[in-house]
């Protein structure tokens, strides 16, 4: 359905700019997925290495790419300025 942004309350129309910076973004927020699935295969190739997992090193990485999704999700919502909470 083309315009659904123009059914959901709170949702605005964006300029070309605000859409190529949120592309910007989320194309980031692929680089940094892709890095944190990197630190993860080697924290499980280490892991195998030493015949047991590190639950810290593991913790940290979930606590990384949930910090990594809040950034990502703010920079997203200070371009995009939602008219809601």
């Amino acid at each position: 359905m083309d315009n659904q942004h123009r059914k959901i309350f709170g949702y605005r129309e964006l300029t070309q700019a605000e859409i190529d910076l949120i592309n910007e973004i989320k194309t980031s927020g692929r680089a940094m997925e892709e890095l944190v699935k990197h630190v993860d295969t080697f924290l499980f190739s280490l892991s195998v290495e030493n015949g047991a997992p590190d639950g810290d090193a593991r913790r940290w990485l979930a606590i990384s790419k949930t910090h990594f999704q809040e950034g990502l999700m703010a920079l997203t919502r200070a371009v995009a300025r939602p008219t809601y909470f």
